[in-house]
């Protein structure tokens, strides 16, 4: 049976344009992030771009996004984040927050990193299309083990909103 520790937690106090966490010890098999965020975008529906020790190459993701009245799925090869995740920008009800699990298997195994991502906007509308729910398989090119991820809110000066709370979790024997 897999068991989870939680290495590390930030609930943010004031505004933030990214969270990191850095020295992630190599003990656990797995990683798993989670949050539940909220940013001043002027959307209902933002987006979060992750990415693995400070690298800007070899993220890829295949995601399959459902609105409520609409499916659809986006393909990015070659970038320099994974961008599919959706949170809940400032135009969504007040006190709302997106959630979302960001699921790292084989860590530290010096071969490519597969990894899931499951994100949604908690928009509390009845307005088709304003709950916004992401399945994402995503790779990072690389063979080095992660040591740091970041969650990253600043494109066009968004920041993430006092009240986000982020956790990092390792996973052993999973």
């Amino acid at each position: 049976m897999a068991t989870y520790t939680l290495i590390s937690s930030n609930v943010l106090s004031s505004t933030a344009g990214s969270v990191t966490f850095s020295a992630i010890p190599s003990s656990y098999t797995d990683l798993e992030v989670r949050f539940s965020g909220r940013t001043n975008d002027t959307s209902w529906a933002a987006y979060c771009w992750v990415t693995l020790n400070g690298a800007t190459t070899n993220f890829s993701e295949t995601a399959l996004v459902g609105n409520g009245s609409t499916a659809s799925s986006n393909r990015d090869s070659a970038s320099s984040s994974w961008y599919q995740v959706r949170i809940n920008g400032n135009n969504s009800t007040a006190s709302t927050y997106g959630n979302a699990s960001i699921y790292i298997p084989s860590y530290t195994a010096s071969q490519n990193k597969p990894v899931s991502i499951t994100s949604t906007n908690e928009g509390n509308s009845s307005t088709a299309g304003q709950i916004v729910m992401t399945a994402t398989a995503a790779l990072w090119s690389n063979t080095a083990a992660v040591t740091s991820i970041t969650l990253d809110a600043t494109t066009g000066g968004t920041l993430w909103m006092s009240g986000s709370s982020f956790y990092l979790y390792g996973i052993s024997n999973a």
